[in-house]
């Protein structure tokens, strides 16, 4: 809890700029990968029984910040990498795990990591 500074930094480093203009692309000529974001954002939702976002990153709540903690361990154990924010991070006080729906893994690598997902955050909450 001491990165508070860089948590709400919001200027991008300018070697960003290239990463960006190059998922531009990918994604001007792959227009079906924003419907599997959208799949699968919304399927894990779904399936966790939370609210679906806008975009491609779940919030994930969570009870404790400990169990917040201890999910992402768990899941990065099962090779599952979630994003953990607890107090002071989040304004609303809730810790959370962040998952980031992509298209960059194969469906049964997105449906490995779901079931992962669903059995840790079920056994937490």
């Amino acid at each position: 809890n001491t990165e508070w500074q860089v948590i709400f930094d919001h200027d991008s480093a300018p070697v960003f700029l290239d990463q960006t203009l190059a998922a531009e692309r990918v994604a001007r000529s792959r227009p079906d990968l924003a419907g599997t974001i959208r799949a699968r954002v919304t399927g894990l939702a779904r399936t966790l029984g939370v609210a679906s976002p806008a975009g491609a990153v779940l919030s994930v709540p969570m009870p404790s910040p400990e169990a917040a903690v201890a999910a992402q361990a768990d899941l990065l154990t099962e090779g599952v990498r979630v994003g953990c924010f607890r107090p002071p991070s989040v304004p609303d006080g809730v810790s959370r795990l962040r998952v980031t729906a992509g298209a960059g893994v194969t469906d049964e690598d997105w449906d490995r990591a779901v079931k992962a997902i669903d059995t840790v955050v079920g056994e937490t909450r």
